[in-house]
């Protein structure tokens, strides 16, 4: 049995012969574990102190999803984005919401030109959502008119103007920051497009000795640059593979016993009484891709129900919403998808 074989075999999974990795993709798999390895340390030449925070980074764009960085000014979550586009080999541009942002700053529009013969037609310029990585900066302070133009994007990865589509560049992925303190002039994110985010990844202070390799790296004359360590054909490569990694019954169940958990109706009712609404199908969804791309960046070849433990909050944080008396009482959704997750088996 390979290293990698043997991996996957330690992680609990319950693999049949059907689903067996054979040796080919195991050893595609070998590769893209080193290849996502030195990805991960290029982008913590730059990225202090938030591992974690890269490693859902990873995980959400492994997993082929969006993901909405919410954080304090301050936090890198810009500079952790655009190390991303860098390492990953991806076409990166940025977008500052702004309250007079229109859909069409984004989106792209038609203009109307005249050719040398005098002929006028009506040419489409691309926004600068045709991009493989775009960073939505503050997204929840444009107007829900502008916020609702990467609702088709994010899902379907082409967009629709002036009644013609426009397919998006492969892979596409949507990387937003959100400042969870200042609300005043802000749109908070529709729940449908809340459910279009994969994680919701919380970017919290440094510690001391990280916050003390900022201060001695970031404050001199040169600027320090990852080192490209993908490109785009390898990262898709990498998605693909995540969607054929096995997953064992017992991690399929404990996905199933969590999401349906935390929806009003089923399970506890000592908690769901406090359940406004609760996570949809794509949860379930999220959580078995994004399980999957976790377990190969730790360099496993399966998952477990501790990908599932450690994912649940960043994938059902966004989805779930608590009564107004549960608020009353002091709950928070955190509070209650741990009490979930303490659970599982």
């Amino acid at each position: 049995m390979s290293t990698a074989s043997a991996t996957a075999a330690s992680a609990g999974a319950s693999i049949t012969p059907a689903t067996a990795l054979d040796d080919a993709v195991v050893a595609q798999a070998e590769a893209a574990l080193a290849t996502i390895g030195k990805a991960r340390d290029a982008i913590g030449t730059v990225i202090f102190g938030q591992e974690a925070v890269v490693e859902l980074a990873l995980v959400t764009v492994l997993a082929g999803g969006h993901g909405l960085l919410v954080g304090v000014p301050g936090l890198a979550k810009t500079r952790l984005v655009d190390a991303m586009g860098t390492v990953l080999g991806l076409d990166a541009r940025r977008v500052q919401f702004t309250p007079d942002l229109m859909p069409s700053d984004i989106l792209g529009s038609e203009i109307l030109e005249e050719s040398p013969e005098g002929r006028r037609s009506f040419r489409f310029v691309r926004g600068p959502v045709f991009a493989q990585l775009l960073m939505a900066d503050e997204i929840n302070r444009a107007s829900p008119r502008t916020q609702s133009a990467l609702l088709q994007a994010m899902q379907e990865h082409h967009v629709t103007v002036a009644g013609e589509r426009h397919d998006l560049p492969a892979p596409f992925h949507v990387l937003a920051t959100q400042n969870p303190l200042e609300q005043e002039g802000t749109y908070p994110l529709p729940e449908a497009q809340l459910d279009r985010f994969l994680l919701e990844i919380d970017i919290g202070y440094p510690d001391r000795v990280a916050e003390r390799r900022i201060l001695l790296e970031t404050t001199g004359l040169d600027e320090k640059r990852p080192a490209p360590a993908m490109t785009a054909e390898a990262l898709m490569a990498a998605q693909r593979l995540v969607r054929r990694l096995p997953v064992g019954d017992s991690v399929v169940e404990a996905i199933l016993d969590l999401v349906r958990a935390a929806r009003p109706g089923d399970g506890d009712k000592a908690i769901l009484d406090k359940l406004a609404w609760g996570p949809g199908p794509r949860a379930s969804q999220a959580l078995m891709l994004a399980a999957r791309a976790r377990a190969l960046v730790g360099g496993r070849l399966a998952p477990s129900i501790d990908d599932v433990a450690a994912l649940a909050e960043p994938v059902l944080k966004h989805r779930m919403a608590l009564t107004f008396a549960a608020r009353a009482e002091g709950e928070t959704v955190a509070g209650i998808i741990g009490q979930l997750v303490s659970r599982l088996a």
